[in-house]
């Protein structure tokens, strides 16, 4: 498993957007192969964060964030810049998501004209017939770039067609929405449990080096949350999370039991809608 660099100040939102001097997109490199983006909180204050994986046959990216237009969000530019220097395997590449909602496929359609791509779009039908999970969410699905596989895991609960994704070669569990440092929005309760369930007993069997979602919406201050529509925040914790906090999301979710309302921990929020 290589041992990546998460040491990395991630931008996050200026107290004037006019000002504002930070890029559209903030790209690190986890190491050579793997590169995580954050969209600017200026660009959108959702801010979310989204994963270029390369591979010797193809590479994926996951999630295309919130902002449509390339004028002010050019994240094909950004994703082709970095292809033409690290990519092994040409152009190819296959765009796929941690779930439907508007701030992770808005730039989809950047893609649409894309030579060598493939969009697979986000809704639960399409999604879930290209990982083949069928009627059966305890399948763990398998997608190839060449050298490096991705597991993946249907985790509904908070959008009906999430996926979290797993990646050996890193040991990054990518979460999407289901997990991260914020507030966890619970669409169904009881699906949003048994798929807690499912990640933290498949996680238990893999070395996994961080959990990575996608976004940050905590503060550094424990319990306390920046509020929905904040541009700009300076006391963020950092974006990965540890399987001792991952355990304590699954114990919230049982504790909580699907009751509905806002339920404060340390390192996240559950809102149970």
């Amino acid at each position: 498993m290589i041992d990546g660099n998460l040491d990395v100040h991630w931008i996050h939102g200026s107290v004037s957007a006019k000002h504002n001097a930070d890029p559209d997109i903030q790209v690190h490199a986890y190491d050579d192969d793997t590169f995580i983006l954050r969209q600017n909180k200026a660009v959108h204050y959702e801010a979310p964060f989204m994963f270029l994986l390369v591979g010797d046959a193809r590479s994926v990216l996951i999630d295309t964030g919130a902002t449509e237009s390339a004028d002010y969000f050019p994240l094909r530019r950004t994703v082709d810049e970095l292809l033409a220097v690290h990519s092994r395997a040409g152009n190819e590449l296959l765009v796929l998501h941690t779930h439907g909602h508007g701030d992770h496929v808005a730039a989809d359609g950047q893609f649409a004209s894309r030579p060598d791509t493939i969009v697979v779009a986000a809704q639960r039908s399409p999604a879930w017939e290209f990982f083949g999970f069928g009627d059966d969410q305890d399948v763990v699905a398998h997608v190839d770039l060449g050298g490096r596989v991705l597991e993946c895991l249907a985790t509904p609960g908070h959008h009906e067609a999430a996926v979290t994704y797993y990646d050996s070669r890193t040991g990054l569990l990518l979460t999407g929405d289901t997990v991260y440092p914020g507030r966890l929005y619970v669409q169904d309760a009881a699906a949003f449990a048994a798929s807690i369930d499912r990640m933290a007993a498949f996680a238990a069997t893999r070395e996994v080096s961080h959990i990575l979602g996608c976004h940050i919406e905590m503060s550094t201050e424990p319990g306390v949350d920046y509020p929905v529509g904040t541009t700009y925040q300076p006391a963020e914790p950092p974006l990965q999370l540890t399987l001792t906090q991952l355990a304590d999301v699954q114990a919230a979710a049982h504790q909580v039991n699907g009751r509905p309302g806002r339920h404060v921990y340390d390192d996240f929020v559950l809102e149970i809608r």
